[in-house]
């Protein structure tokens, strides 16, 4: 594993017990925000962001017109709790189980007034163990973690020049903390049918407003073999559009995810990897907007 301003070399199976444990415990911080701050289109008051040290809620409402926010110091390995008021609390981030981490969590935020009821039980896994009753999750490889921080860096970094092309409605680059993935999503304008669900212990509701409009993501998921993958998806999807070219020469269609996946592996070893992730974020988003017949001209940036 490196420590090097590059693409890091973190494969699945080296760190998949410590990737496990670490997105329950983001789970629980997500759940926070999502109890406490206004609902966002398409769930986007839920998502964590980068800094330049970790990860962030950024700010969320707290108590009698002051608000904080959770952070997580992916270099130091702490998590900080700190109010608009000057009040912090925090916890080393070290090998221990969910259940040990959600009860010091909530008395963390308890100790500053932020006591938060949330739903303890994880999303988007099939056999979920309720937070508080998780002692099978208890990894914690702290160079791994910094490795995969270093990871989302990189992908940030690119998947924003590729952002920046896109002057019609889009998400921020944002962490989703269900399955881990960094993902961008681009907005025709029209609204979409309703999403058929299916997502495990996600209701309908949840999968309504994520995908209540017509769209074009792309992101990086580390759950896959390898190093993870990067992938991109249309909904609904267009006749025609997984038949079109991904772009890079690994890049393909995946049936049983029902996206266009590119291996993290191919990109990291790749001579210029920011070109080869540009060309399938690009490549899969003209895909998407050609075969459904998105007005490209006044959605795209021009020059």
């Amino acid at each position: 594993m490196t420590k090097s301003a590059g693409w890091p070399e973190l494969p699945v199976e080296s760190w998949a017990p410590t990737r496990d444990t670490l997105m329950l415990w983001l789970q629980i911080v997500g759940k926070v925000r999502i109890a406490r701050a206004p609902l966002l289109n398409h769930w986007w008051n839920s998502p964590l962001y980068l800094t330049s040290t970790g990860l962030t809620t950024s700010l969320i409402p707290g108590e009698r017109g002051a608000m904080f926010s959770i952070d997580l110091d992916l270099l130091e390995h702490r998590l900080d709790i700190s109010t608009t008021d000057g009040d912090r609390s925090s916890m080393q981030l070290e090998p221990r189980s969910v259940r040990d981490f959600y009860a010091e969590f909530c008395e963390q935020l308890d100790s500053l007034g932020l006591a938060t009821q949330i739903w303890p039980v994880p999303v988007e896994l099939p056999d979920a163990i309720p937070f508080p009753d998780d002692d099978t999750h208890d990894s914690y490889d702290a160079a791994a973690v910094t490795d995969w921080w270093r990871t989302l860096v990189q992908v940030e970094r690119v998947v924003d020049i590729f952002a920046a092309r896109f002057v019609g409605k889009s998400s921020p680059t944002h962490l989703f903390w269900g399955a881990l993935d960094l993902a961008t999503t681009r907005f025709s304008g029209r609204s979409a049918p309703p999403h058929p669900g299916g997502v495990p212990n996600c209701g309908p509701h949840v999968m309504h407003e994520a995908y209540s409009h017509e769209v074009s993501s792309a992101g990086y998921w580390p759950g896959a073999e390898g190093e993870g993958i990067f992938y991109a998806y249309a909904y609904p999807e267009p006749n025609g559009y997984r038949d079109r070219s991904p772009g890079p020469e690994r890049a393909r269609w995946d049936d049983e995810l029902g996206e266009f996946v590119l291996p993290y592996t191919a990109v990291r070893t790749a001579a210029d990897p920011d070109a080869v992730l540009l060309h399938f974020l690009q490549a899969t988003y003209e895909a998407a907007a050609e075969t459904a017949g998105w007005d490209r001209a006044a959605l795209e940036r021009s020059g």
